[in-house]
């Protein structure tokens, strides 16, 4: 075999590999040097796997050279090349924020040990992402969430421990949900192989165990993508978090469910059974509207603008399930574009707050009084992101809030394209709020305060600058989003 068909092997081995190197090294600049090597490795294989896919429509590697179904395989089509991309970029343009943030927030003798569990959640989602074996996505499911509650805990306040025990408790309860699943599904089909899974569903159709194994994976992976009610864990694992671990989670963390999701309910139940057989479509519907609503307007009454944008980061959860509700070309294309959409706006938020932070010394509304003449580069870039979530014109956030209307107008459903839009108001109130302290109000003390560090501002600025580049050229989000919808809908068993 050639080395490029071994890259679905390397596109999960080179950051697992990576992080008990860095325990090794027990050197904070020699492990960040490592990690950054890595994720920009992983980066450039996750492209040569979504050139290979899109020529060949499937990439197929089977480990061990045990073929598949009755060896484990690594399945790469349109939508997982897609989230390959998204994580292993986010990973990329992340880290070169890292050194700055957990300077002022951890230990010098944490250091490594930070970067370690890095490369296990990178290593985790990728895994997710890129298996085509059910119990896999539940041992990679681990690997990411117990890394993910590590950095949580290493945030600089207290708080940040009991959010990592909330976040724990919540994670554990919905990986039992998936695991009970998985094996109901394995009891009945006899197989783990996703693919040959969702053939031999064909044959079962709508028994108990099948419509229940659907009810437990419903609820485990809604508890990891934190759709609302089941959200309760994420305002607090943002808010205390390290920045930059809370930039790269709001980026991958919810995506990468999301995409479990999908593939479960698409690729393995089939459409007939999700949206047929039990009323998903009327539940999901409700649920997404009750996030798009209540969570937005939770977020009007936070002072801490990193809670703030994590109420916002369930409302936006909303809108990517509601795409899915629709059961459509168009709504799964909104609910995939916004995957990104999403992740460029929030991604740079939380990094340019963690410039704040360590720049004024906190991120509440009172901090960053006058921000906008003190630190106008982290001001504009904040309003930008703001900008995106309400999805103005010219943003990649107003991209998908238009499928989403196209896809409601496409059902009959025009009272649907109404609160979309209604929502969408709510956000111009807690975008507002901040717009308002940073421009319009007097600073809160006296003297110059510099910009963010510029390893922080830049990154974080790629990423604005792919919110304003999509929401005028959508060649590659919505041209590569509708293909992997549509290949979606004919996969359906």
């Amino acid at each position: 075999m050639t080395f490029a068909q071994h890259l679905p092997a390397l596109q999960v081995v080179v950051p697992l590999v990576t992080a008990p190197l860095t325990v090794l090294l027990r050197d904070r600049r020699a492990a960040y040097g490592l990690l950054l090597l890595a994720a920009w490795a992983s980066f450039a294989i996750a492209i040569a796997l979504w050139q290979q896919a899109s020529a060949a429509g499937v990439v197929s590697y089977a480990i061990g050279s045990w073929a598949p179904p009755w060896g484990i395989e690594y399945r790469v089509d349109r939508l997982s090349a897609m989230v390959l991309v998204l994580v292993s970029g986010m990973a990329a343009v992340v880290l070169p924020a890292t050194r700055a943030s957990i300077e002022a927030e951890l230990p010098r003798e944490q250091h490594y040990l930070f970067y370690t569990m890095f490369a296990l959640c990178l290593a985790g989602l990728l895994g997710i992402t890129i298996t085509g074996d059910a119990f896999n996505i539940f041992v990679f499911l681990e690997i990411s969430s117990l890394s993910t509650y590590v950095l949580i805990a290493m945030g600089r306040e207290r708080r940040a421990l009991v959010a990592a025990y909330q976040y724990l408790i919540m994670g554990t309860i919905g990986a039992t949900f998936i695991v009970i699943g998985i094996g109901l599904l394995y009891l009945q089909t006899g197989t783990l192989n996703l693919v040959d899974m969702g053939h031999r569903l064909r044959d079962i159709g709508g028994h108990r165990p099948v419509l229940a194994a659907l009810a437990f994976l419903t609820v485990g992976l809604s508890l990891k993508l934190a759709l609302f009610p089941l959200h309760q864990w994420l305002p607090n694992a943002y808010a205390y978090a390290p920045s930059v671990v809370a930039a790269f989670l709001a980026a991958t963390a919810t995506k990468v469910a999301v995409y479990a999701l999908l593939r479960f309910y698409f690729s393995v139940f089939g459409e007939s059974a999700v949206f047929n057989r039990l009323p998903m479509q009327e539940v999901m519907l409700m649920l997404a509207l009750g996030g798009m609503f209540i969570a937005s307007a939770v977020a009007c009454f936070q002072d801490n603008l990193k809670r703030l944008f994590a109420y916002s980061s369930v409302s936006q959860i909303g809108y990517i399930v509601l795409g899915i509700s629709f059961d459509s070309v168009t709504g799964l294309t909104a609910s995939i574009i916004h995957l990104f959409n999403h992740a460029f706006a929030k991604g740079a938020i939380f990094l340019l707050l963690g410039g704040v932070a360590a720049t004024l010394g906190g991120v509440t509304l009172d901090r960053v009084r006058g921000m906008g003449r003190r630190m106008p580069l982290t001001a504009f870039g904040i309003t930008v992101g703001g900008l995106s979530l309400i999805g103005i014109p010219g943003t990649a956030g107003f991209v998908t809030k238009w499928y989403l209307v196209l896809a409601a107008l496409q059902k009959g459903q025009w009272w649907l394209a109404f609160l979309i839009v209604l929502s969408s108001l709510i956000a111009v109130v807690y975008v507002w709020r901040f717009v308002e302290a940073a421009y319009f109000r007097a600073p809160a003390g006296g003297g110059e305060v510099r910009e963010a560090p510029w390893s922080m501002l830049v990154p974080a600025w790629v990423l604005i600058g792919a919110v304003l580049y999509f929401g005028l050229d959508t060649s590659f989000t919505v041209g590569q989003g509708s293909l992997a919808a549509a290949a979606l809908l004919r996969a359906s068993p």
